[in-house]
């Protein structure tokens, strides 16, 4: 997959592009089509779309912002994929008044769940548009990273008010509605009737290294980019991740 991000910016996606990419070609291989019909809920502006329509798959956004929508637009057109992305206005609460039912092969649920007023729907309302055979790949807040990074700026308070609120918040000033463990995330896959294929942390160290460092000593981009691909599929480092990524399979598709 042709890396659709600026260098800093892979340090936070490249784990998840590697594990999609994986799995959509796997159902690639499975359906004996070249391309796939992707839904991206929350998609905004189009960072996992529009790299994969250039791929030659077609994508549904669905956002309930208008700016984004038309950054994607914007995006899709600028990338001469404009064809293969649809952007449609709307939420996970009421997907189905905009896309319809058991009509994709992947569904996209990133940083989505965190906001939904019932995350158990949100992932029963992804599951619920694909087809009989296909996957859905979740990535939201993790808990662990958000307690580490309280305690190492030094407000303990608040990073044992993350660890004991039931939603993973550290108080009323905290920007992020809801936080997950990846047994969290893995329990909604599951009562959604999904097999669980992978678990990810993902931005393990990426958010605790100091920037100037990784932009100003050679060689150390690429160096933390394996460390957290060595790190992201290793239990002991999911409860420190900034983000967790699962991807689930329906029944027929993990067969497959």
């Amino acid at each position: 997959m042709p890396d659709p991000m600026r260098p800093r910016a892979s340090l936070r996606t490249a784990v998840v592009w590697e594990v999609l990419q994986d799995a959509l070609d796997r159902r690639v291989k499975a359906t004996g089509r070249d391309s796939l019909d992707v839904l991206d809920t929350g998609g905004g502006s189009g960072n996992f779309a529009v790299p994969l329509a250039r791929l030659g798959h077609r994508v549904t956004v669905v956002d309930p912002s208008p700016n984004a929508l038309f950054a994607l637009e914007r995006r899709a057109a600028e990338a001469g994929v404009a064809e293969r992305v649809r952007g449609v206005q709307g939420d996970a609460h009421g997907l189905f008044d905009v896309v319809e039912r058991g009509g994709y092969d992947a569904v996209l649920c990133h940083g989505v769940l965190e906001y939904v007023d019932d995350p158990a729907e949100g992932v029963r309302n992804a599951v619920a548009a694909l087809r009989a055979e296909g996957v859905v790949s979740l990535l939201a807040a993790g808990l662990g990273g958000a307690v580490l990074a309280r305690a190492l700026a030094g407000h303990f308070t608040e990073a044992r008010q993350a660890l004991k609120d039931p939603d993973g918040r550290w108080g009323t000033g905290d920007p992020m509605p809801r936080r997950f463990t990846a047994e969290q995330l893995t329990a909604l896959a599951e009562g959604a009737g999904l097999r669980v294929g992978a678990v990810h942390g993902v931005r393990v160290f990426a958010d605790l290294v100091p920037g100037v460092l990784v932009d100003t000593e050679p060689g150390a981009l690429d160096a933390l980019l394996k460390l957290e691909a060595a790190a992201a599929e290793l239990p002991a480092f999911h409860s420190v991740a900034t983000q967790l990524h699962v991807l689930g399979e329906t029944s027929g598709a993990a067969e497959a």
